[in-house]
C-alpha cells in the first residue's frame, strides 16, 4: 500500500506541474541546488555529533528527529526552535518514515536495532547513514545488504576511517608492497571500562521512555545498569562488548590492509570479564584471532588499565586505540581515525601519512550520484567487518572457561596467539587478576564456510549467527 500511494502522488503531483511535493523517488533525487532532507534517529549520544556535523553541511537539512526518549526528543525539538528552526518529532520510528518530508536517515540507535532500523527505511524508500555496528548478527548484516540492493539504496557505515585520505594512502601503500608481505595484521582496543556495578534488583525504566520501542526486537526485561543510556553496550540482548563498540573500528582497519573479501574461514577468541563482578555480561578482555589464508587477523580488547591502580593504559608499538600492521620490512601504526606512520624494523621513521575529510559529505555525496562506488564505507564493509566481531564474541560464547596452562597448550602450535596470550595474561597480573580464581574462557575453535557465512563446525554455533526475534519488530 505504501509503494501505491507514493507512485499515485509522485504521477499525481507530476500531472499538476507540483513535483516538488511528492515523496522523492529515484528519479527525483536532489539535484546540486536542491537539500537533501534527513531524519536523525537515536541522538542521546552519537547521534549528537551526527545533528553538529549535517548542521555544518551545506546542502543538508535535518527536517526531522525520532528518538522513543520523550525528554531526549524535546530537548532536540528545543535545540533547533532555539534557532528558529522547527523539526518534526517523532518517537516510533514507523511513523517517522511515513513523512514526504524525510529524503534519508542517520540510525544511531543501540545496536540491537540497527538491522532493523535500516532495512525499515531502506523499504520506506530513504538512502541509510547506519552507525556500527551495522548490525546485532550476522544474518541481519547480510539482511541490509540484501535490503539495499534490492531497493537501489545509498547505505553508507559509520565507520569514519574510511574517509581518512591518509589511511587510504597508507592501505595502498602496505599493499603495493612497500614492507613487503603482511605477517599479521592487529587490531586494539585498549580503553578504559570500569565496572558497571551490581545490583541487587532491577532498576526503575525511565520515565520519559517507552520501553516497549526501546526494547524493540530484543525481549522486554527489567534493565540491571545504572547507566540506562549507556550500559546496554555490555549485555548480549543489546549490545556486541567493546568489540563491537569501540573495536569495530579498529577491526575495519585491519581487514581494509590485508584487503580480506569476506569473513575469516576460521577464527578463536580468548576472554573474560575480569578485575571486578558486575552485571556486565561481554568480556572486558579478550582476545580474537581470524585465520585468514593471507595473514592473521588478531583483534584485542583490555578494558583494565596497564597496571592497578594507575590511570593510563597499556600501548602496544605506540598504540592504544587502533591498529598495528606488522610486515616482512617494517610495521605501520595507525593510532587514530586520520593518520599512519610507516617503520623500519628496527625503529625507524620511514613514512607518515595524514588526512581525513567528512564521512557524512561523502554519504550526500553518493545520495546526490546515486553510485554506491562514490561510497567510502558501503554496507557490504559495513557488514563484513561487524560480522568479524560477531563471530569472535560466538566463538567466546560457546566456549568455556579453562586453567591458564590449557589454554596455553591449546595455542602453543600459533606463534602469534602464543604471543598474544603471553601479553594479555601478564596485562592481566599487573592488575592483580588471578587466573586460578578467575580462570580464563576459552572460545570454542570455529570453522566457517565465507560464501554461505555458515559455521561447518561445530555446528552448533550456528544458533548465535542470527536471534529470536519480538513481533512485530522482526528482520526478514
Amino acid at each position: 500500500m505504501k509503494t501505491s500511494r507514493r507512485s499515485f502522488l509522485r504521477h499525481a503531483a507530476l500531472a499538476a506541474g507540483v513535483a516538488a511535493l511528492s515523496p522523492r523517488s529515484e528519479a527525483q533525487t536532489p539535484g546540486a541546488n536542491d537539500d537533501i532532507r534527513l531524519a536523525v534517529i537515536g541522538f542521546h549520544s552519537r547521534g549528537k555529533d551526527h545533528i553538529k556535523e549535517l548542521n555544518e553541511i551545506k546542502g543538508a537539512r535535518i527536517t526531522a528527529l525520532c528518538d522513543v526518549d520523550r525528554d531526549v526528543l524535546d530537548w532536540g525539538v528545543a535545540e533547533f526552535r532555539k534557532k528558529g528552526r522547527e523539526v518534526e518529532a517523532y518517537t516510533d520510528i514507523r511513523q517517522l518514515l511515513e513523512s514526504k518530508n524525510v529524503d534519508a536517515v542517520t540510525i544511531a540507535t543501540p545496536n540491537h536495532w540497527h538491522a532493523l532500523a535500516a532495512i525499515w527505511s531502506i523499504q520506506a524508500g530513504k538512502d541509510v547513514y547506519l552507525e556500527k555496528p551495522v548490525s546485532h548478527t550476522v544474518w541481519e548484516g547480510r539482511r541490509i545488504v540484501a535490503a539495499a540492493r534490492q531497493h537501489n539504496k545509498i547505505v553508507q557505515t559509520g565507520t569514519q576511517s574510511r574517509s581518512s585520505e591518509g589511511l587510504r594512502e597508507a592501505v595502498e601503500w602496505v599493499r603495493q608492497g612497500n614492507l613487503g608481505k603482511i605477517k599479521v595484521s592487529r587490531g586494539l582496543c585498549y580503553k578504559p571500562r570500569p565496572s558497571i556495578g551490581k545490583t541487587s534488583s532491577p532498576l526503575p525504566i525511565p520515565a520519559s521512555v517507552d520501553y516497549d520501542l526501546w526494547s524493540g526486537p530484543a525481549p522486554v526485561v527489567p534493565p540491571h545498569r545504572s547507566k540506562f543510556h549507556y550500559d546496554w553496550h555490555w549485555f548480549w540482548s543489546y549490545g556486541d562488548g567493546d568489540i563491537g563498540n569501540q573495536g569495530i573500528h579498529e577491526m575495519d582497519v585491519a581487514r581494509w590492509f590485508l584487503g580480506e573479501p569476506a569473513l575469516s574461514p576460521r577464527v578463536l577468541t580468548v576472554g573474560g570479564r575480569f578485575g571486578y563482578v558486575d552485571d556486565g555480561e561481554t568480556p572486558n578482555t579478550l582476545f580474537s584471532i581470524h585465520d585468514y589464508e593471507r595473514a592473521p587477523l588478531i583483534m584485542e580488547v583490555r578494558g583494565l588499565p596497564a597496571r592497578a591502580g594507575a590511570k593510563e593504559m597499556d600501548a602496544y608499538e605506540g598504540a592504544t586505540i587502533g591498529v598495528v600492521v606488522d610486515c616482512e620490512g617494517g610495521y605501520v601504526v595507525v593510532p587514530d581515525y586520520r593518520s599512519a606512520k610507516a617503520f623500519s624494523p628496527d625503529g625507524k621513521l620511514i613514512k607518515s601519512f595524514e588526512g581525513a575529510s567528512s564521512h557524512f559529505e561523502n554519504f550526500l555525496k553518493a545520495v546526490r550520484s546515486r553510485k554506491e562506488t562514490d561510497l567510502h564505507a558501503p554496507i557490504l564493509d559495513g557488514h563484513l567487518s561487524s560480522a568479524l566481531c560477531h563471530t569472535s564474541n560466538i566463538s567466546y560464547r560457546v566456549g568455556q572457561t579453562q586453567p591458564a596452562a590449557a589454554v596455553r597448550e591449546d595455542l602453543k602450535s600459533n606463534t602469534a596467539a602464543s604471543a598474544t596470550l603471553a601479553r594479555m595474561t601478564e596485562h592481566l597480573a599487573a592488575n592483580g587478576v588471578n587466573l586460578e580464581s578467575t580462570p580464563l574462557h576459552l572460545g570454542l575453535h570455529l570453522q566457517m564456510d565465507p560464501a554461505s557465512e555458515q559455521f561447518t563446525a561445530p555446528l552448533q554455533a550456528n544458533v548465535f549467527l542470527s536471534r529470536v526475534y519480538r513481533v512485530p519488530f522482526v528482520v526478514t
